[in-house]
């Protein structure tokens, strides 16, 4: 359609509007008097009702989506509203000389015509403002359209990457200038186009395969007596049957296999170990905290030492932790009694 023919469309859109909204102007004005509004506001009250039905409509045609659907809301609204005014506005013969006069003679039909007439001024506002709001706020969908196009990567669009459609981004460079006017043929080289280096370049890039050895990053081994003095270390307060090699294995971070020696090295020198003393530590720790002491390991003494406060703060009437870990430091054999057979050697 021509600029000339869409103008001259909304011409007659316009004129229809106007002689539309002039019609409807005394059926609304006789309605705002029957309902108590003074003579400027009965001449104004047009202009609350068509006025917000044209507003309305030009929100209808700029907003989309959800906002879209709630100016035609309105629209249909004020216009069902304005219509009932105006049928009102016929039956009503009284109503064209203005005053104060009854709506329907049906009480119940009374009091809604007069509370619709009272509520459309105040819709107006609340309305208005709200597709006003809407319309200002609005981000248009063509330039979202535009910006999605541009963002699209070249192996997106539609078109065959067709070499003979585009120029080269190379130029070939001019052959070297020999002694003999010897005719030189130059050899074709196939040139790809802009449009196939951009597919080209789009194209997920192929996996390298393995990290080679030499590029990994190396970690220290451990060796197995590593291993165990951790294992001491970290498994002497827990109980046999906290004593696993799953546990083991996810504090140490072992492999299963090293989890499971340690486990069943751990569970053997306590089930070897048949000394027995008189304070609550039990001899494997005790010849742990021995060994720290004579290796100079004061993470391992540190630890003992604060279990055996804990020990003592949580027991406090039984025998002290800390009292062996003394007799120790003076006679470190004196808390172990030998058993049977080593008195018998």
């Amino acid at each position: 359609m021509s600029r000339r023919a869409k103008f001259s469309m909304v011409a007659a859109l316009l004129v229809v509007v106007a002689m539309a909204f002039r019609v409807s102007w005394n059926a609304l004005k006789d309605v705002a008097h029957a309902v108590g509004a003074d003579w400027l506001a009965a001449d104004l009250y047009p202009l609350v009702v068509d006025g917000l039905m044209a507003l309305a409509l030009i929100a209808a045609l700029v907003l989309t989506g959800r906002d879209r659907r709630f100016a035609l809301w309105v629209l249909g609204g004020y216009t069902l509203a304005s219509l009932v005014l105006n049928y009102v506005h016929g039956l009503v013969p009284g109503l064209h000389d203005g005053g104060r006069v009854r709506l329907a003679v049906w009480p119940p039909a009374h009091y809604a015509l007069v509370l619709l007439a009272s509520c459309l001024p105040v819709g107006s506002i609340f309305f208005g403002s709200d597709l006003v709001a809407k319309v200002l706020h609005h981000k248009p969908e063509s330039s979202q359209k535009t910006q999605t196009a541009v963002n699209r990567s070249g192996s997106d669009l539609a078109g065959s990457a067709d070499p003979d459609g585009f120029e080269s981004v190379y130029e070939s460079a001019d052959p070297a200038p020999v002694a003999e006017p010897t005719p030189v043929v130059a050899e074709a080289v196939p040139v790809r186009s802009v449009r196939a280096v951009a597919a080209a370049g789009s194209r997920p890039r192929r996996a390298t395969g393995a990290v080679p050895k030499s590029a990994r990053t190396r970690v220290p081994a451990r060796s197995e007596d590593d291993l165990l003095a951790e294992a001491r270390s970290v498994a002497y307060r827990w109980s046999d049957a906290e004593l696993t090699a799953d546990r083991i294995r996810t504090t140490l971070r072992t492999s299963p296999a090293r989890a499971r020696m340690l486990r069943d090295t751990l569970k053997a020198e306590r089930a070897a170990d048949s000394r027995h003393l008189t304070g609550p530590l039990a001899p494997a720790v005790l010849d742990q905290y021995q060994a720290a002491r004579g290796g100079a390991d004061t993470a391992l003494t540190t630890a003992v030492t604060l279990a055996a406060i804990d020990y003592d703060t949580a027991h406090p009437g039984e025998p002290s932790a800390m009292d062996q870990l003394r007799a120790l430091d003076d006679r470190p054999d004196a808390l172990i009694e030998p058993t049977d057979e080593e008195k018998a050697s």
